[in-house]
């Protein structure tokens, strides 16, 4: 890391503690563990990150940024709210199977046994995908695709699926796409 230049080394020990999490099956993550990949000392560590609490927050941050600007994007993009749901589902998916490693964000997998913050991020994470979900809905139901009674519910559903994938995905180690079914699977939960 010291040919590293300055600015880059954060980017270099998330992706670093990103990589790690690829290996489901392997010893916890560990500071000490982190540094010796990076060939670099815990101190070294440390002058970039107060705690890994503060890597893990670095990951979600990441996480969170490349989302929902995808999911601006798609808005943008977009002007059928089916066609908004659909591609925000084909997104989310797609983001687990191009980052295994945060899959386990994701699902809360690598964050047991850290600090509390952590899950409560990401369940604010779910809590704002969710809300994407139903303005998409709520402009599917505009356009003449379902009833807007039934927004909140479909829209929590369709987070349930995405969760459920990605859960399926680093469960298998990841050798089952989440992606897998999708086509028929996505035309269902769009049904009007």
């Amino acid at each position: 890391m010291a040919s590293t230049k300055p600015g880059q080394r954060k980017p270099q020990i998330l992706q670093a503690l990103a990589a790690m999490l690829e290996h489901p099956k392997g010893d916890k993550i560990t500071t000490a563990a982190l540094a010796a990949k990076l060939a670099v000392s815990e101190a070294a560590l440390y002058r970039h990150f107060a705690s890994k609490a503060q890597m893990f927050e670095g990951l979600i941050d990441s996480i969170e940024s490349r989302v929902f600007g995808e999911i601006d994007q798609i808005g943008e993009r977009e002007d059928e709210g089916v066609a908004q749901a659909h591609a925000m589902l084909q997104m989310l998916l797609a983001f687990a199977a191009s980052n295994p490693g945060m899959t386990r964000v994701l699902i809360g997998d690598a964050l047991v046994g850290e600090d509390e913050r952590l899950q409560l991020r990401m369940n604010g994470f779910y809590d704002k995908v969710e809300l994407a979900f139903k303005g998409a809905l709520r402009v599917a139901v505009t356009q003449g695709h379902g009833r807007e009674e039934d927004v909140a519910a479909r829209a929590a559903l369709l987070v349930s699926y995405v969760v459920g994938r990605w859960h399926r995905y680093a469960k298998s180690g990841f050798k089952q796409h989440p992606a897998e079914n999708s086509p028929l699977q996505l035309a269902l939960l769009l049904a009007a």
